[in-house]
């Protein structure tokens, strides 16, 4: 959910700058977005609202989101602007607004691992179900390019000796396994999206993104970068759960906005691309780095090694498409990700 204080206006500007003729395609654009209310969607809404303000797009925004109050309490700063209107209702069934949509984005889902143990059934449908949902909307609005935003979690497992994670992988999750739902939801709904884009009445591009760090990030749920700056704002020594030798490479969230954008508005239809980080740190150095940006440096708390010996466990995205076909490259280093972060959650 939002926090009350808002994306800085520079981060913000940091994305115009670096490819000011990309907002100008949306220059009077009617835009539907779910999952406003999350981590990327704030970014997404935010970004877009700025670019509205500075470039003066004339853009318009209608949010999908459970309860509006909730929305306008956690973010206040948002109930005053004019271009912006929400609707209520469950992604699965809500209502369609009138008239016509130039673009939608769709982010609404949710990884949280306890919503997945709690009700499995529940996550599956609202992300296969509610990207159906969508995609008919869609269709029935006209909009001329659709972004789902899936996960890279779509390739199950990666296997030891393979390093990055490239869009043609055709590895998966096991579906009989009631741990892979949300994993399998994902894939199930890429299908979806392939099927509405090959009847070419929508332009569908699918985002897969990996890991991220930066302002709005949960940092009491299931994701290490998040738990150790959290531990580190408290003040106490930075705690990992397992045994820190899992690989993870980290994108900033202003590099992540950018990127859907661009995969929105310039992706190939029927496209798939990797969304991530270019870095590579076991969560173990990811934790040193956390501690080193206090003064003094943290201490960490390791848990025991349990792989008997076994090649750590990766997640790893190639992201040589985007960079190739897109030209979006990773501008924030991960050091200053994270010290970026860690300053804006100290002034909450």
């Amino acid at each position: 959910m939002y926090s009350t204080l808002r994306i800085p206006q520079t981060e913000l500007d940091e994305i115009l700058l670096t490819d000011p003729n990309l907002w100008k395609k949306l220059r009077r654009a009617r835009l539907f977005l779910t999952g406003g209310s999350g981590f990327f969607g704030r970014w997404i809404l935010e970004s877009i609202l700025r670019a509205n303000d500075c470039m003066g797009l004339n853009i318009s925004v209608v949010a999908l989101v459970r309860n509006a109050k909730k929305f306008f309490q956690s973010a206040p700063y948002l109930s005053s602007c004019d271009v912006l209107r929400l609707v209520e209702g469950d992604i699965r069934s809500f209502d369609f607004p009138e008239g016509e949509f130039s673009y939608i984005v769709h982010l609404a889902t949710s990884s949280d691992a306890a919503i997945q143990a709690a009700d499995p059934f529940g996550l599956f449908t609202v992300i296969v179900n509610g990207t159906g949902r969508v995609l008919e909307f869609a269709n029935k609005c006209k909009a001329r390019r659709f972004l789902f935003v899936s996960s890279g979690a779509v390739y199950g497992p990666q296997p030891a000796e393979l390093t990055k994670i490239p869009e043609d992988y055709r590895g998966a999750a096991d579906c009989t396994n009631p741990q892979s739902v949300y994993s399998t939801a994902k894939r199930a709904s890429e299908q979806l999206c392939g099927l509405y884009n090959s009847t070419g009445r929508i332009a569908v591009s699918i985002a897969r993104p990996f890991a991220f760090i930066g302002p709005g990030m949960p940092l009491n749920g299931h994701f290490a970068a998040g738990n150790f700056i959290r531990d580190g704002i408290a003040g106490a020594p930075i705690k990992i759960t397992g045994d820190g030798t899992p690989l993870r490479s980290y994108l900033y969230s202003a590099d992540l906005a950018l990127w859907l954008w661009k995969i929105l508005l310039d992706g190939t239809p029927g496209r798939a691309y990797n969304v991530g980080g270019k870095e590579i740190v076991s969560i173990q150095e990811l934790a040193q780095t956390v501690a080193n940006c206090f003064s003094p440096s943290l201490s960490i708390i390791t848990g025991q090694r349990t792989d008997h010996g076994n090649p750590p466990e990766r997640y790893i995205p190639d992201i040589s498409r985007a960079e190739k076909e897109l030209g979006l490259s990773v501008r924030i280093p991960l050091k200053e990700a994270l010290q970026r972060t860690i300053s804006w959650y100290s002034n909450q």
